[in-house]
């Protein structure tokens, strides 16, 4: 990896400090606990979705979907191919609030293959829709060659039927129709397709969202798909994962279907947040840049991290799908850089309660996309989904430190690599923070920035063009990054710093800082 000059990081703090305006200092010691890992995530923990959307999905009088669904995406458009690929393995999940209207156009659906329409009297303003295998074979064409890890949400809708004729009672009865989800899968397996998960229903759970379906019949219903995918697969040398609820948590739903289905059935407990309340929402800039009000959802990891221990010990968590602000997201606030401040304390709060896996709404699609619904150039997220892909491998460390709240931190064992990385965040638009790193084992012998390791640290700081947090350009070290003349991703080059020097973190800017030399029993 490319890195900047040693001389240049100096320049490029006085310059952006010059710019910034009166500011203050603070000087803040971050303690890392390197003994022993608090928690663990997959090394596809960094996620995003596809969604179902067509573009009549409109959300505040704008329509921001375009063409960006599962079945009319340009999945041709280099700028798309070459940002899965720059991951070598993105998890991507194909899933959202249609899905429980979708059929598979295979065996007895073949000639029956409707494409959505507008409707009102369907679930979310929509009519059923379908989903092609010619249209599966280009999905599943690009999905292979960039890497892409697939996770695949299937409906669980299929064969029920409404409990009332009451438009205010969503919840539908019967059980599970396995019949088109079969020859789906058995056409996705005789085309050498890999699935490596399947998703049953999504927002079904709890009071659910536009349905919802009882608990224990949905516990049955995994018994089921379990039962259907060891048939089908009996040839394999392992079985696909399983995941299930994919909805908002519900404890007492949680565990009813959780022990309903039993032992060893589901295989990862899925759970959705949007934990920033509605996308047109005048106050949510200021919810972003509000620590305490991040902390809140806290509760609801911790709380899903009981609820497996307690009830499914032999699975484990994923958030199935985030977007921060629902209905499309925020039409000024979303795709921009004071985003980061909400995406990247998700992830390193999610991580530190053993969830597996975070799922960004949306890779592509609606205001909160990692790319541009229309031009496909990333916005700021991307950028900070792909560094810590790259740089903060599954082991979790603790972290405490002594200053400002508006300081996030967070640490793991560097991903393939020595020593730990640390995400930094400063929401403050004031105050810089001058950081020190120390080592609990070492604490009496410490010196320097970086764990008091004589050597060099490699830092990434990340600041919005024109030190405006409402832009969707980011800098890396100070120079925008931009596409290459060939649409590809510009290389991500760290600045290089004598580690004997404290991290220094600007307003309103976020930090991966990566310790070669740091020394973790935990990382060994």
């Amino acid at each position: 990896m490319q890195t900047m000059e040693l001389g240049a990081l100096a320049l490029v703090s006085l310059l952006l400090f010059s710019s910034l305006g009166p500011i203050s200092g603070e000087d803040v010691t971050v303690k890392v606990k390197s003994a022993t890992v608090v928690a663990r995530t997959d090394e596809t923990f960094v996620c995003a979705t596809l969604d179902w959307w067509p573009p009549e999905k409109c959300n505040y009088d704008q329509c921001p979907w375009g063409l960006a669904s599962i079945l009319n995406l340009d999945l041709k458009n280099p700028i798309l191919y070459n940002a899965v690929k720059a991951f070598g393995s993105l998890r991507i999940r194909l899933g959202g609030s249609l899905q429980d209207q979708v059929v598979y156009g295979v065996g007895r659906r073949a000639s029956d293959c409707p494409q959505f329409k507008n409707t009102s009297d369907g679930m979310f303003g929509f009519t059923e829709g379908c989903l092609t295998m010619p249209r599966w074979d280009e999905l599943n064409e690009f999905l292979c060659e960039t890497g892409a890890v697939v996770t695949f949400g299937l409906n669980a809708l299929s064969g029920r039927h409404k409990a009332s004729s009451d438009p205010d009672d969503g919840l539908w009865v019967g059980p599970w129709d396995t019949s088109n989800a079969e020859d789906f899968i058995s056409y996705t397996l005789s085309k050498g397709y890999n699935v490596e998960s399947w998703e049953l229903g999504n927002e079904l759970c709890g009071g659910g969202v536009s349905a919802k379906v009882d608990p224990v019949q949905y516990g049955q219903d995994m018994i089921a798909l379990k039962q259907l995918l060891s048939k089908l697969y009996h040839n394999s040398s392992s079985l696909p994962k399983l995941l299930a609820p994919g909805g908002f948590f519900d404890p007492q739903w949680f565990t009813q279907f959780l022990q309903t289905s039993g032992p060893n059935v589901v295989d990862v407990v899925t759970h959705h947040i949007y934990n920033l309340g509605p996308g047109n929402d005048a106050h949510l800039i200021d919810k972003i840049q509000d620590p305490y009000y991040l902390s809140q959802v806290s509760q609801t990891y911790k709380d899903v991290e009981a609820t497996v221990e307690n009830f499914a010990p032999w699975s484990s968590a994923w958030v199935g799908e985030s977007g921060g602000a629902y209905n499309s997201g925020g039409r000024d606030v979303s795709h921009t850089f004071v985003d980061g401040y909400w995406y990247l304390d998700q992830l390193g709060m999610t991580s530190t309660f053993n969830h597996k896996a975070f799922c960004r709404q949306a890779l592509i699609g609606g205001n909160y996309a990692l790319l541009n619904t229309t031009s496909f150039i990333p916005n700021p997220d991307y950028y900070g989904a792909l560094l810590w892909h790259r740089l903060m491998g599954p082991g979790v460390l603790s972290v405490s430190h002594d200053g400002s709240p508006y300081l996030r931190s967070y640490a793991h064992c560097s991903k393939h690599e020595t020593g730990i990385t640390l995400l930094l965040i400063n929401m403050s638009n004031s105050t810089a923070f001058d950081v020190t790193i120390t080592n609990d084992l070492n604490q009496a012998t410490q010196e320097g920035g970086g764990g008091g390791v004589a050597g060099r640290r490699e830092e990434y700081h990340l600041t919005p063009a024109g030190h405006d947090i409402h832009s969707d350009v980011l800098l890396l070290n100070q120079s925008p990054l931009r596409l290459t003349a060939s649409s590809g991703i510009p290389d991500l080059k760290p600045a290089v710093v004598e580690d004997s020097s404290p991290i220094n973190l600007v307003p309103q800017s976020i930090a991966f800082v990566r310790l070669n030399d740091f020394r973790a029993p935990a990382c060994a």
